[in-house]
């Protein structure tokens, strides 16, 4: 008589194949993998860097499309052609621009998160992403892919929030959060050493440099938006830690399903609000 063949699962933190009835998973130790809310759509995307990365990049050019659809800006004959793939700054208001404006005038405070996937142009659109999904890929296998996204979240919002304080009215963009994990980069390369930490740091201390004079020489660029979010991004690496530190655990999955979902939940909100006034 052929016996029932065990019922597999794979581990939700280390992703390895495992039995559903573990009581701990033999090979990262999590606690009862096997338990559903562990197991959640919420968790998986963290099990891949590519898939994480596809769907940061597809929100961003979802919210891209978005705002062009709403409201494009029609530029003049002088203006450069790259206007003609620019949102008007209406469309931006609605679907959660953020600043002074937007969170003193309109009480908007889930703007934080929302501008975060916003874009004035085709090339800030492209230029961000390529710069993310570089970051993206270097803080994925050094922190953890979760770590990477909580990173990417909440340094967006502290990089918004420091421009808020210091009284920006109108700033959209995820270059915030792209200093972010440049400044966990910075920190995992000054806190390794090395030949190999050394490398990092001065590659990626050259790269924020470079942004800042950048940002100083041109106009209409946050520098308090990349300066808050560089710098929460070095406080977080300190207190998440790196794998060589600290394995991931499940408990960075789970911060990071929470950074999904009130992501998720945000763009989702702004839409139908742009949406309502726009068109009803």
């Amino acid at each position: 008589m052929a016996t029932q063949p065990r019922n597999s699962i794979l581990c939700p933190n280390c992703a390895k194949l495992i039995s559903i009835d573990e009581r701990q998973c033999p090979f990262c130790g999590t606690s009862n993998p096997g338990r559903r809310w562990k197991r959640s759509f919420l968790t998986r995307p963290f099990n891949s860097t590519e898939e994480l990365i596809r769907l940061v990049l597809y929100a961003n050019i979802g919210m891209f499309v978005i705002a062009l659809i709403i409201s494009p800006r029609l530029p003049g004959l002088s203006v450069n052609p790259f206007a003609l793939l620019s949102p008007a700054n209406k469309s931006l208001l609605l679907l959660g621009a953020t600043g002074t404006i937007p969170i003193d005038q309109l009480h908007r405070w889930w703007t934080l998160v929302a501008a975060n996937y916003l874009h004035g142009g085709i090339l800030h659109i492209l230029f961000n992403m390529v710069a993310f999904r570089q970051l993206a890929l270097f803080n994925a296998r050094e922190y953890g892919v979760a770590r990477m996204f909580i990173i990417y979240t909440v340094t967006g919002i502290a990089g918004f929030l420091a421009s808020y304080l210091v009284g920006i009215t109108f700033t959209i963009g995820a270059s915030a959060a792209v200093c972010g994990l440049m400044g966990s980069a910075l920190y995992y390369g000054k806190s390794r050493g090395g030949a190999y930490g050394q490398m990092i740091y001065k590659q990626i201390g050259g790269w924020a440099v470079f942004l800042f004079i950048f940002g100083f020489l041109m106009p209409g660029i946050n520098n308090w938006g990349h300066g808050g979010g560089l710098v929460a991004g070095v406080v977080l690496g300190y207190v998440l830690g790196y794998r060589e530190k600290t394995p991931e655990r499940l408990w960075h999955k789970t911060g990071a399903a929470i950074c999904l979902l009130l992501t998720a939940l945000v763009l989702i909100w702004a839409v139908i609000v742009a949406c309502y006034y726009r068109f009803l």
